[in-house]
């Protein structure tokens, strides 16, 4: 199961451009995804769902290997043939019932999910929400036909959603801001955190996006003795003449260093 859909995509007056997607992959191109470090991301996390919820996903899902025949080097010829392919399927899913199997017997014996989950990761699907203003590497690597099948079939759907997308441009002053239509009537600091607090919800809960419990959310992520800071860097600004760059979005000030410095 692959999807991509962008969120926001916005433009400032001198032309930089910014992009936020919310994407859905297998979990084990996740680590393909993380080595590219102009990405701003948030991941939803094997350590804060329940056992049920996750073996819920995973059986929903149904995530199956795109498989390849073996060969040397690291890039594989996909399998065509039939028979073979409900083999492999077969052999997949053997495992994925050893591993829930596993995984709640762990669970019986008091074990955290942080423990017992990392059974699972092979067969789920993850969601992530991704900002960024530069993917030209990117696809240049991802879209290439020596990529993992999975990973080049999420860049292409990626760099097709983006080559069709017309961004909203944004004046000086006004905010990038993932989850809030444009037409919100809602003060631009709320605003501001009910988009940082919807990018943190992908890590751990269903999206909720009600003013109250968005509140609640961004009060945790600040209010305690670490900042968790990952999720401001998807609302961001176009920059101004006089700032200096700071962080991964080429033009554009990200809320994450506004509330760093307040918070310092």
């Amino acid at each position: 199961m692959i999807t991509v859909k962008i969120l926001k995509d916005s433009i400032s007056e001198n032309g930089s451009r910014v992009t936020t997607f919310e994407l859905e992959y297998p979990r084990y191109i996740l680590s393909e995804l993380n080595t590219h470090r102009v990405f701003s991301r948030n991941t939803a996390s094997s350590r804060a769902i329940p056992l049920d919820k996750m073996i819920e996903s995973i059986l929903d899902t149904n995530n199956i290997p795109m498989w390849t025949y073996n060969r040397v080097g690291m890039q594989g010829e996909a399998i065509q043939d039939i028979d073979l392919l409900k083999q492999c399927n077969s052999v997949w899913f053997s495992a994925r019932l050893q591993a829930i199997k596993h995984a709640r017997e762990l669970h019986a014996l008091g074990v955290h999910k942080q423990n017992f989950n990392r059974l699972l990761e092979p067969f789920q699907t993850v969601k992530t929400i991704l900002t960024a203003t530069d993917f030209d590497n990117f696809f240049k690597l991802r879209c290439h036909k020596d990529a993992m099948p999975e990973i080049r079939v999420l860049a292409e759907l990626m760099q097709y959603e983006l080559g069709k997308s017309e961004p909203d441009l944004l004046q000086a002053g006004e905010w990038h801001l993932p989850y809030i239509e444009y037409d919100c009537d809602l003060p631009v600091e709320t605003q501001k955190r009910i988009s940082v607090s919807c990018c943190a919800q992908v890590s751990y809960r269903k999206l909720d996006t009600s003013i109250e419990k968005a509140l609640q959310i961004y009060d945790r992520l600040v209010g305690g003795d670490v900042l968790h800071a990952s999720s401001f860097e998807h609302v961001c600004r176009p920059l101004q003449a006089d700032e200096k760059q700071v962080g991964n979005l080429i033009g554009f000030r990200q809320f994450r260093h506004d509330v760093e410095n307040e918070k310092n």
